[in-house]
């Protein structure tokens, strides 16, 4: 990736999250898959382009600490979404009050507030916030997908 492209990713990344994101001294290269772009930092994949749009993976959330764009859900909710299940409103226990419909936003849990999984928010974060019946969150990845995997894989190595 050049320059000027990883600098203008990491700007968006940062304000999105509230969190400074890879800097000068990264190594910052984009790879195809079949469902999106990843983003290899360092060697690691710690962030993704889908629909046009950069976001951190569940490890790049790992690493930096983000402070906007969450989503917290309550303990029982946990297995589902690290099996890849969409959130449901009533599992929901907070989320930042910025987000809109169509953002792209991270899911952690209340307890240890680590990250579980990246989708799409399909309501605002008030109407996250409220709790309300049915679908919330688009899942997209999560631990222990193929993303999550190769993760593992690199390190092994």
């Amino acid at each position: 990736m050049r320059e000027k492209d990883i600098k203008q990713m990491s700007e968006k990344l940062s304000g999105d999250l509230g969190v400074e994101i890879f800097g000068v001294n990264d190594v910052v290269d984009m790879a195809e898959s079949s469902e999106f772009s990843v983003i290899f930092v360092n060697g690691e994949i710690l962030a993704m382009v889908t629909q046009g749009r950069p976001f951190l993976t569940v490890r790049g959330f790992l690493k930096y600490k983000a402070t906007k764009r969450f989503i917290t859900v309550d303990m029982g909710a946990v297995p589902f979404v690290t099996k890849g299940a969409d959130v449901m409103g009533p599992g929901i226990v907070d989320a930042d009050p910025e987000i809109q419909p169509g953002d792209l936003v991270w899911v952690r849990d209340m307890k240890f507030l680590k990250p579980l999984a990246v989708g799409e928010s399909l309501v605002s974060g008030k109407e996250l916030a409220d709790r309300r019946p049915g679908k919330a969150i688009r899942s997209l990845i999560y631990v222990g997908d193929k993303l999550w995997k190769y993760g593992e894989e690199e390190g092994k190595k």
